[in-house]
């Protein structure tokens, strides 16, 4: 499947104060998020990648009716969920140390019919998806809040990035 590609990526820095925040942004973005949709969640340990990937789960979960445990996948590699008839796949690949073994994992087929999460996306080397939407969480030296820097060259993300553009982190 071939996906048009922006010459220059769109980029958005959002400031999140809180984990409040990062909490509405997580329930923001599930919505919007259809099968084939790749979310690279990038920084380092403790910078909130598994909390969003954890409310975002969530969020589609209760619009299902329906609430179960999100653990972390940093032992496990891969959670899967069925949420209203679509696979979420949420990945840790910290530990991995080749990218034969995202193959094996099944992570390459996730990509083109579920919804995929994955933490510590710079593991997938040449097989990362042209068409995901990368968040990059670092902390904001100084304070509690987290930065995150939201990047991607698919035109399938440049109305989320408009449309939080003017986000200012809590409910619209």
């Amino acid at each position: 499947m071939s996906h048009a590609q922006l010459s220059d990526p769109i980029t958005l820095t959002l400031r999140l104060g809180s984990e409040d925040e990062t909490r509405a942004l997580a329930q923001k973005i599930a919505p919007l998020l259809t099968p084939g949709d790749t979310l690279l969640l990038d920084g380092p340990i403790g910078a909130g990648k598994t909390f969003f990937a954890r409310t975002l789960i969530q969020t589609l979960q209760e619009r299902d009716g329906r609430v179960e445990e999100v653990p972390s996948p940093t032992f496990t590699l891969v959670q899967t969920y069925e949420v209203g008839g679509v696979e979420i796949w949420h990945a840790d690949l910290y530990r991995l140390t080749s990218p034969d073994e995202i193959t094996e994992l099944g992570l390459e087929e996730a990509f083109a019919s579920a919804i995929c999460l994955v933490e510590w996306p710079n593991r997938l080397d040449d097989l990362t998806p042209e068409n995901a939407l990368t968040l990059k969480f670092r902390a904001e030296p100084g304070t509690e809040a987290r930065l995150v820097e939201m990047a991607a060259t698919s035109p399938r993300w440049a109305p989320l990035l408009a449309d939080l553009a003017g986000w200012t982190g809590g409910d619209d």
